[in-house]
């Protein structure tokens, strides 16, 4: 089944992001390539064949996971300079969205797409170097699904105890990825609280207008059938987004601020207060 288009999806990847010595790089691993010019940064994404569960306020509740060979073609349409290379995906209080490098190899490995960045010489990437020599960071990818294949109602396993549905992804487009503080990893046994959810409540939190969004996910829950974290139920059928464009005459002025209520909602459902 041919996925829905236009929806931008965040996942933790495979490791921590990491520096490493260069080939080039003095002796003394991975410390003495941070005294040089550009130290390098390493990123695995997505490690293939592995299920792991999401269960997201806006995408579902479902099993998934990515075959090897999904990265092929976004990288050799993009190649690694195509791919954004950001800090928690470009939203840090203080270093906001300047990148940290650019990716000189790009590739996909036997269990991971990998990647390696030569870091700017830069005053946010120096305060970084840090916790990337400790390995303290996750790591993290935004991508969109082109090509993927469902089993809404597979036997109960070993992997799938409860029966969830299950989504395998063929094909992806890479947009952005890099080094995160709380990444959701797909290998913690808790499952996986997806990514979108953490960028949907920054942009709630703010000005952005979601709409657009929010009824794009509710109309792929619709599709797929999924049950979602909050009220247990399949997912009602959404109605066709309508393009955000302007209304003749005079618009009435919106002012936002603070938590709008499904947010303060959500985050109420994750401390354990009933609202």
């Amino acid at each position: 089944m041919p996925a829905i288009r236009g929806l931008y999806l965040i996942r933790g990847a495979a490791g921590a992001s990491r520096l490493t010595a260069r080939a080039d790089a003095p002796a003394g691993g991975a410390a003495a390539a941070a005294t040089v010019d550009e130290p390098v940064m390493t990123v695995e994404f997505s490690r293939f064949d592995t299920w792991y569960e999401i269960d997201s306020w806006y995408e579902g509740h479902f099993l998934e996971r990515t075959r090897k060979g999904a990265f092929k073609r976004t990288i050799k349409a993009q190649g690694p300079a195509g791919i954004r290379v950001l800090f928690n995906h470009g939203r840090d209080m203080s270093i906001g969205s300047k990148v940290l490098g650019v990716a000189s190899l790009l590739e996909e490995q036997d269990t991971s797409p990998y990647m390696e960045v030569p870091l700017l010489d830069t005053s946010y990437n120096r305060d970084l170097i840090p916790g990337l020599e400790a390995g303290a960071y996750g790591s993290s990818f935004m991508f969109e699904v082109v090509s993927e294949s469902w089993v809404y109602e597979p036997t109960a396993s070993d992997y799938n105890p409860n029966a969830l549905p299950e989504r395998t992804i063929t094909e992806v487009r890479l947009m952005e990825a890099g080094p995160v503080t709380w990444p959701a990893n797909p290998d913690s046994t808790a499952g996986l609280r997806s990514g979108v959810d953490w960028l949907m409540d920054q942009h709630l939190d703010g000005e952005s207008d979601t709409g657009e969004t929010a009824r794009a996910f509710a109309a792929f829950r619709a599709l797929h059938g999924l049950r979602t974290s909050l009220d247990g139920e399949p997912a009602p059928a959404a109605p066709r987004p309508t393009p955000l464009t302007p209304a003749p005459g005079p618009a009435p002025a919106r002012h936002v601020g603070g938590l709008s209520a499904a947010a303060r909602r959500r985050r109420m459902t994750v401390l354990g207060i009933n609202p």
